[in-house]
């Protein structure tokens, strides 16, 4: 099967040297509704397309987060990061040229798609805190598991691959200790007041629940 690529170059990533004869679109850094319009263009006039993101973590979850609202997820998806970042490290990714390589030549492959209840993917990691960054008060299950109850100094969420979906840990009450991850389907927050950042990009506002879980459709991956 012949796959056409399609590349969407966020902000002011540098496209690696064996993406530079593609056709290419533009849009922000994290790129909002609007900015696929050409890009979603592209893809529906193509046979077997497979969409190659070069930017941000955050530039994959607005993407993946846009296909998924618009029942796109039959389309391929690939990631080109300029260097490592939770994303690759979550999905076993390389970086640069040689994940350009791989966005070209890789198999796509369903994996479970992670997102929250305000209906925005996940696809490095999700980390909550107290406001201003300050301790977090609350209490949190990743399904019939208890995280914590109390206080702790954070809670990451990050993706995974394989099934159930997800994982979740907080920060151990002491630094020698290692970080213990509880794997599940969904974590559920509750909170007075927590600051969320999801993917490098903070929530405009506190919230005081969170829930993230997998959703009912895998998506495509490159590796």
């Amino acid at each position: 099967m012949a796959l056409t690529p399609v590349v969407l170059i966020c902000g002011d990533a540098p496209l690696p040297l064996p993406l530079g004869s593609i056709s290419a679109s533009s849009a922000p850094p994290v790129p909002d509704k609007d900015d696929f319009d050409e890009v979603f263009s592209k893809l529906q006039v193509v046979a077997d397309p497979r969409l190659i993101v070069v930017g941000s973590d955050a530039a994959l979850a607005a993407t993946l987060t846009r296909l998924m609202r618009t029942e796109r997820l039959h389309i391929e998806l690939a990631y080109v990061a300029e260097h490592r970042s939770e994303a690759t490290e979550a999905y076993h990714l390389s970086a640069g040229a040689r994940g350009a390589r791989t966005a070209l030549k890789g198999t796509a492959k369903p994996v479970p798609l992670i997102r929250d209840d305000a209906g925005i993917a996940l696809v490095g990691c999700a980390t909550v805190t107290g406001p201003d960054g300050g301790p977090l008060v609350g209490e949190a299950y990743v399904d019939d598991t208890r995280l914590f109850s109390g206080t702790t100094t954070n809670m990451n969420v990050t993706p995974t691959p394989r099934m159930p979906g997800l994982r979740a840990s907080v920060e151990p009450r002491r630094r020698w200790l290692p970080r213990r991850w509880v794997e599940g389907r969904a974590v559920q927050l509750g909170s007075p007041a927590a600051a969320l950042t999801r993917d490098g990009v903070p929530n405009p506002r506190d919230v005081k629940r969170s829930t993230f879980y997998r959703h009912d459709q895998e998506w495509l991956l490159v590796r």
